[in-house]
């Protein structure tokens, strides 16, 4: 599925509900059924810089196509990342690097955030663009 369609099934799941809130309690339950990640995969190496939350992302490249899994100390910020690392995972790089649109942004899931929460979350998007940009296919 390209992520302009799953980016529209996003959309469509997530605008059965109305308030902005509830939508990121909707982002924020997904993520809590999310196994965390073992204590060899939080190092320094994969933290996202430019996040005042503690933000580790697990990025690989299998088979041509892009897995991300992460781990993030606060609920809502770890449910952001959640989606952004679902969203991407099973996109190749070369989609990942030309996909534009912002998610986050899309799904009008940023608007209610505070500045330092939707730059450490642009940060997060930016580390899987670079991973995508670094890996072409």
């Amino acid at each position: 599925m390209t992520l302009a369609k799953k980016l529209q099934q996003l959309t469509d799941d997530l605008a059965i509900i109305d308030d902005p809130q509830e939508r990121l309690g909707a982002v924020v339950d997904r993520a809590k059924k999310l196994p965390p990640l073992a204590d060899a995969e939080r190092t320094d190496a994969h933290r996202v810089r430019g996040c005042i939350s503690l933000v580790y992302l697990v990025s690989e490249v299998r088979d041509g196509r892009c897995s991300f899994r992460c781990e993030a100390d606060g609920p809502l910020v770890r449910g952001l990342v959640a989606l952004l690392c679902n969203f991407y995972s099973g996109a190749t790089p070369a989609d990942i690097a030309t996909f534009e649109p912002d998610p986050l942004e899309a799904l009008d899931l940023a608007r209610n955030l505070s500045p330092t929460r939707r730059n450490g979350l642009a940060s997060a998007r930016a580390t899987i663009r670079a991973f995508a940009q670094s890996h072409p296919s």
